[in-house]
C-alpha cells in the first residue's frame, strides 16, 4: 500500500506498490516535455506501431499520450501485478470473486467448443448447452407461431422486466442490432420502479400476443417483482385467467420455487447460475429477449463474436493483446495523470444503449475503494464512464473535451459501413469521427488562430481579443474502435473487449471487480423507508433530512 502524502494536487496516485511505478511517474513527465502533434511527426509509422486486430475489431491507439518505453513499461506494470497469471485463473474457474466465494465464468456462455469447465466439481458446460438448446427452441416455437397467448393468437411482443444487467445488456444489444430484429416481432423494456414505465408499456402491447420474460435471480428484487406482480394483474384486467399466466410469462431465476409461485409453469424457468454476474449476463438465458427479438441464429453469432475476444485475450501478450491494452492505458490516464472520467463515443446511432450497459460494466466493478485484502486504498481506481452518439455530442459536450480544463481520454467507436446507405449520410458521420479524434489530438495553436482570423480580414486589435478564445490546446488523447459494420459477432466482440478491460484494470486495481456490495445499501434502506411512507402513523425516527422529505410525501399524498 503506498502512502497517502503519494497524492497530489494534480490528482496524481500512482500504483507505487509496483516496482515499475516510478519509472512511469518520470515517463510521465518526460511524455510532458512534448505532444501528440510531435510524436506523429517523429515517427512516420507510428499508426501501424500502435494498432492492432483482433475477433473482428481494429483498434487504432496510436492518438495516445505514450512511447514504445511507455507501453514496455505499463507491460511491466501488468507483469507486476501478475495479470497473465490471473486471466489463467479466471479461464480456469478459480473464485475470483473471493468476496462471494464464487467464480466469474460469463466466459463459459460463450465457449464454442464442449471442453469441459468446473465449478465445485461439477463440469457446467452440459448445463449450460442445455440451457442454449432450450432457448434456440423456444425461439423456433415463438417465430414458428406454435407458442400462442390464451386466446389463441402467435406471441408477437416480447416484454423484458428486468433492471440492472438484466435490462441494459439485453437493451444495448437489440438496440445495437436493431437491422436485425424479426419484423414480426416487437421488443419492450420494464426495469424502473417507476409507475410511468410501466404504464407507458401498457399503451403499447396486446395482452392476447405478450410474453413477459422475468428476469430475477431471487425473485425478489423489489423493482421487477413489483413490475412482474403488475404485469400479472393487467393480464388478469384484460381477461386471462389464473391458468393462463403460464402462457405469457417465462423467468430467469434460481427461485424456482418462487417464480412457480407467481404462475410460470417449470417449463419455463431458466436457470441463473451464481458464477455470472448480472452485468455479465447477456450471454446466458438472460439474453431470452435477445433470442426472441433477433432469432437464434444471431444469439449465436453474438456468442461466437464474444468467444473470439475471449481466446485472444486468453492467449495474445499483454502488449499485443487488445482488451489488456486498453485497460493499461486506462491506468496509465487515471493513476499517472490524474484523469478521472473515460467517455465512450459510438458513432453509429443504433450503438446509443452502449454507454449505458458499460458505465454498469465498468462502475459496478471497479467503483471500489477497499483492496483485495480489504485495505483502503491510497490510489484511485474506477472512473466515471459517460458517452452518448456522434456527432450528437459534437454540438453539446465536445466543447468540453476539446477546450476544457479536464483530461477526458475518449473511446471511438466506428463502423466502416452502416447498415442504410443513404447518399452521403455514412461517410458524413465516419469523417466526423476522424476529424474529432484528429481535433483532439492537434488542436489550434495561437498562431494558427490569429492566421484564420486575418484571412477573415479582422483588425489587428480584434486578432488579439478574440485569437485566445479560439485557440484549442490538442494533446488530448483517444482510441479509435473500428469493425466493418455493426453485426451480431462484431458487437459481442466489442462488449467482451469491454468486459476483459474492466477485469484488466480491477487486476491492478487489486479490486474485486466482480461484487456489488455498495448496491445493497440502498436497497436495505428502502425497504425499511417504505412503511414509513405508507403509513402515516409510522415514527419518524431518521436523520432530519429524510424525516422531513417523508413529511412532505405524506403531507402532498394525504387524502388522495
Amino acid at each position: 500500500m503506498i502512502n497517502q502524502s503519494n497524492r497530489t494536487i494534480s490528482g496524481v496516485t500512482p500504483l507505487s506498490q509496483y516496482p515499475s511505478s516510478e519509472a512511469l511517474l518520470q515517463e510521465k513527465q518526460a511524455i510532458d516535455q512534448t505532444n501528440l502533434k510531435a510524436l506523429f511527426a517523429e515517427d512516420s509509422k507510428r499508426f501501424e506501431q500502435f494498432s492492432l486486430k483482433a475477433a473482428g475489431l481494429f483498434l487504432d491507439y496510436s492518438k495516445n499520450l505514450m512511447t514504445p518505453e511507455t507501453l514496455q513499461l505499463l507491460g511491466k506494470l501488468a507483469e507486476e501485478a501478475k495479470l497473465p497469471e490471473a486471466i489463467k485463473r479466471l479461464f480456469q474457474g478459480d473464485k475470483v470473486n473471493h468476496t462471494e466465494q464464487r467464480p466469474a465464468l460469463h466466459m463459459a456462455l460463450r465457449k464454442q467448443d464442449d471442453e469441459a469447465i468446473w465449478v465445485d466439481g461439477q463440469d457446467v458446460m452440459p448445463e449450460i448447452k442445455a440451457t442454449l438448446a432450450k432457448i434456440a427452441t423456444l425461439t423456433q416455437q415463438v417465430h414458428s407461431g406454435k407458442w400462442r397467448g390464451y386466446t389463441g393468437k402467435p406471441i408477437t411482443h416480447i416484454i423484458n422486466i428486468g433492471i440492472g444487467g438484466s435490462f441494459l445488456g439485453p437493451k444495448m444489444i437489440i438496440e445495437g442490432l436493431t437491422p436485425y430484429i424479426k419484423p414480426d416481432i416487437k421488443h419492450h423494456y420494464i426495469a424502473n420502479i417507476d409507475p410511468n414505465d410501466v404504464a407507458e408499456a401498457f399503451k403499447h402491447i396486446d395482452p392476447e400476443t405478450s410474453l413477459f420474460i422475468v428476469a430475477s435471480k431471487s425473485f425478489s428484487t423489489i423493482e421487477t417483482k413489483l413490475n412482474a406482480e403488475t404485469c400479472r394483474q393487467w393480464m388478469l384486467d384484460q381477461g386471462a385467467k389464473a391458468e393462463d399466466i403460464a402462457k405469457h410469462f417465462l423467468a430467469v431465476s434460481s427461485n424456482v420455487d418462487k417464480a412457480v409461485e407467481f404462475g410460470i409453469h417449470p417449463d419455463n424457468i431458466y436457470p441463473m447460475w451464481d458464477w455470472v454476474g448480472g452485468r455479465y449476463s447477456l450471454w446466458s438465458a438472460i439474453g431470452l429477449p435477445i433470442a426472441l427479438t433477433l432469432g437464434f441464429d444471431n444469439f449465436e453469432a453474438l456468442l461466437k463474436g464474444a468467444y473470439q475476444m475471449d481466446e485472444h485475450f486468453r492467449t495474445a501478450p499483454i502488449t499485443e493483446n487488445m482488451p489488456a491494452l486498453l485497460g493499461l492505458i486506462g491506468v496509465w490516464y487515471h493513476n499517472y495523470h490524474g484523469a478521472t472520467a473515460h467517455a465512450v463515443l459510438p458513432y453509429d446511432q443504433y450503438l446509443s444503449e452502449l454507454p449505458n450497459h458499460l458505465q454498469q460494466v465498468d462502475m459496478e466493478s471497479n467503483g471500489k475503494s477497499v483492496n483485495h485484502d480489504g485495505e483502503t486504498l491510497s490510489y484511485s481506481s474506477g472512473p466515471v464512464i459517460w458517452g452518448d452518439t456522434g456527432t450528437n455530442g459534437q454540438h453539446a459536450y465536445h466543447q468540453l473535451l476539446h477546450q476544457g480544463t479536464l483530461l477526458i481520454p475518449v473511446d471511438f467507436v466506428v463502423p466502416a459501413q452502416s447498415h442504410n446507405d443513404i447518399g452521403d449520410h455514412h461517410p458524413w458521420l465516419f469523417a466526423n469521427a476522424l476529424s474529432q479524434s484528429q481535433a483532439l489530438m492537434a488542436g489550434k495553436t495561437l498562431d494558427e488562430a490569429k492566421a484564420e482570423l486575418a484571412e477573415q480580414g479582422l483588425s489587428t486589435e480584434e486578432i488579439e481579443k478574440l485569437a485566445p478564445h479560439k485557440v484549442i490546446p490538442g494533446n488530448r488523447p483517444s482510441n479509435t474502435i473500428l469493425m466493418s459494420k455493426v453485426t451480431p459477432e462484431t458487437l459481442g466482440a466489442l462488449v467482451a473487449l469491454y468486459e476483459h478491460k474492466v477485469f484488466t484494470q480491477g487486476m491492478l486495481w487489486q479490486v474485486n471487480s466482480f461484487d456489488q456490495w455498495g448496491v445493497e445499501l440502498g436497497k436495505q434502506l428502502g425497504n425499511t423507508l417504505f412503511p414509513k411512507l405508507k403509513d402515516t402513523d409510522s415514527p419518524l425516527d431518521q436523520d432530519s433530512s429524510t424525516n422531513g422529505l417523508i413529511s412532505l410525501f405524506r403531507e402532498i399524498n394525504q387524502g388522495e
